[in-house]
């Protein structure tokens, strides 16, 4: 019978570590989050299709931030590649409030990312809350990730809270499933 057999996937590329890749002294050294995974396991980090606007947010994101629904936020959409292969796709919401006269509100977001942005203008990072799924990708996912049709993507939706649990950002992100491998390491109390 065809198609039978062992089939050996490709070992995760990138190793996504819960532990470190928020930490602030990655920041500290210029390092966004994705620029440290890729670093760490041996890749050229890369962001490609920056697009970055204001819009009002919809209910989900609203509640997510705990803003009104009528008030702006920041958008910033991003494609991370490692050695030139698209790994994932981001978008970001930020409170318009916290971006404005930042770089969040530009292309390129300096060194550190738009959290080290959030903590030079009094929003120091605290915690975030992330919740993981898996699913097959729209078209749209297909074509920015560049996958073969019957290769699911990894869903991950982070909150980032400030020292005040005030929510700074909402990113949504959607994972390349066979490039990365996400380890969380967590205290046993």
């Amino acid at each position: 019978m065809r198609g039978l057999g062992v089939f050996v996937r490709a070992q995760a590329p990138v190793r996504r570590l819960s532990s470190d890749r928020f930490a602030r002294r990655n920041r500290e050294k210029g390092n966004a989050a994705f620029s440290a995974d890729a670093e760490a396991a041996g890749f050229t980090a890369k962001v490609d299709n920056i697009v970055v606007r204001r819009e009002q947010p919809s209910a989900l994101i609203a509640e997510r931030l705990q803003i009104p629904v009528t008030s702006e936020v920041v958008v910033r959409s991003r494609r991370y590649l490692a050695d030139d292969r698209a790994l994932q796709a981001a978008v970001s919401y930020i409170p318009a409030a916290f971006a404005e006269g930042t770089a969040i509100e530009q292309e390129d977001s300096g060194p550190g990312g738009i959290y080290a942005r959030l903590e030079e203008s009094g929003h120091l990072l605290d915690h975030f809350t992330e919740e993981v799924g898996a699913r097959m990708p729209t078209p749209e996912e297909r074509q920015a990730l560049d996958i073969d049709a019957g290769i699911p993507v990894l869903t991950v939706s982070r909150t980032a809270y400030d020292t005040d649990n005030v929510p700074v950002e909402v990113c949504d992100t959607v994972i390349v499933s066979d490039a990365y491998l996400l380890e969380y390491t967590f205290p046993a109390n």
